[in-house]
């Protein structure tokens, strides 16, 4: 029914990213492991949040025909119909080797009321009336499965309800006689609420131009569910990002904090290379730095690291507004990290390496690179990093699911992945 596809995305998202090498025909950069823990767990908040949801639904209005004796035929309508209560009792969530899941609702009811009126071209007759619909059942299978890009996709294969009696009890105005043809009303109500079942597809998303490395996740099922993550999924972002450019960088004088002691004027560089005041006194220099190619984060047991390496190019800004190329660096350095996670943030510590400038061209005579070496690696490790490592600590929010919260979380940092593990619980409005 329409009322289950709406209920359960926040639950049963999770579970549709379940996958495996031979269900995706590629190697997924993120791949999640529901346990039975986990199955039923979801099917157990599925059933209390379809349960809310149902009490919140209009059902249709129907309408049919009645042949009443001594009268002739007329037309019924039943109109207004609210679910006033409803009793859900069982249900499950299992996997289906091969194809994907299987959720099923069993032993439920659902009490209904609403309006109903008998038309006859000569007379008009309305009242209440009260049903109660008992053995409910509702069936859903969903097909794992991908696209040729390697993309997984969902398909709900079967969506289907039954229901074993329906009881109605009307009253009002001749409602005694609406009673005498019972089985006629109760057959159409059944079929009505059966017919409430839809399926639903995702849209299409774009393919995947680059195949991760092949996962082999530890076994462990204690948890709920288990999200291997593979490098593959930081360094396509890495990719992206200098594709587009957004790791290249300029810096000037003016965004410097002006109580810093380290100026981007000729004066303030004159130790490093003592020509560049003479030739070009009191002015102002600008920096730009660009990333020859995309930085890759490396996940190795127990250790998270990068290797980031830039060229930056010095200009010196001249009183005509152009810009005078004076030399040219290279910056290289080692970044390790440790990750660590809680109920709603990650947090990390980063563990900063040795940097290496070597100079690359110079337009303006001798260059100290050693010299500026040392400044950077001491302004690196005494200001830099204190002040990153304390925005790590205070740590960055997870991106979960509404309303849902992880608990018991665990880390791992494996070759080519990072691999967490959690247990769920769904926040109930």
């Amino acid at each position: 029914m329409g009322a289950l596809a709406r209920a359960l995305p926040s639950i049963l998202l999770a579970l549709l990213l379940t996958s495996t090498p031979e269900a995706l025909g590629a190697n997924p950069g993120l791949v999640a492991r529901i346990t039975d823990k986990g199955l039923q767990y979801a099917a157990q908040e599925g059933l209390l949040a379809l349960q809310s949801e149902l009490l919140r639904i209009t059902l249709p209005d129907f309408t049919g025909d009645l042949r009443i004796p001594h009268v002739g035929r007329g037309r019924y309508e039943f109109h207004s119909l609210n679910i006033h209560s409803c009793e859900l009792l069982h249900s499950a969530l299992r996997p289906v080797p091969g194809q994907g899941l299987s959720l099923s609702i069993s032993d439920s009811s659902i009490r209904v009321q609403g309006r109903w009126k008998v038309r006859k071209s000569f007379f008009k007759l309305q009242g209440s009336f009260d049903v109660s619909v008992k053995g409910i059942s509702i069936s859903v299978n969903l097909l794992l499965g991908s696209e040729s890009s390697g993309r997984p996709t969902v398909t709900a294969s079967s969506c289907s309800s039954d229901i074993a009696d329906v009881e109605v009890d009307m009253s009002g105005d001749l409602g005694w006689l609406l009673n005498l043809f019972h089985n006629q009303i109760e057959s159409k109500f059944q079929k009505v609420l059966e017919s409430r079942g839809e399926i639903f597809h995702r849209n299409h998303r774009s393919p995947v131009t680059l195949l991760a490395a092949v996962m082999s996740l530890p076994e462990e099922h204690n948890k709920m569910v288990y999200f291997a993550i593979s490098d593959y999924v930081f360094n396509t972002a890495s990719l992206v990002y200098h594709e587009e450019g957004y790791l290249n960088f300029s810096i000037t004088d003016d965004m410097i904090p002006p109580d810093s002691n380290i100026r981007l004027t000729t004066k303030s560089f004159r130790p490093f290379v003592p020509r560049l005041a003479r030739l070009y006194p009191n002015m102002n220099l600008e920096l730009q730095g660009s990333v020859p190619s995309a930085p890759l984060l490396n996940f190795s047991p127990g250790n998270l690291s990068v290797d980031p390496y830039m060229e930056i190019d010095a200009f010196v800004l001249l009183p005509s507004s152009s810009k005078e190329p004076v030399f040219r660096l290279s910056v290289a350095t080692n970044v390790s990290a440790t990750l660590t996670f809680n109920t709603s943030k990650i947090t990390g510590f980063l563990k900063p390496g040795k940097v290496k400038v070597e100079l690359k061209e110079s337009k303006v005579g001798l260059f100290n690179a050693e010299l500026l070496e040392a400044l950077l690696n001491y302004y690196i490790l005494n200001t830099f990093y204190p002040k990153f490592n304390d925005k790590l600590a205070e740590g960055f929010p997870l991106p979960l699911l509404k309303r849902v919260q992880l608990y018991d979380l665990g880390l791992q940092i494996h070759k080519d992945f990072l691999f967490l593990g959690a247990n769920v619980q769904y926040m109930r409005v």
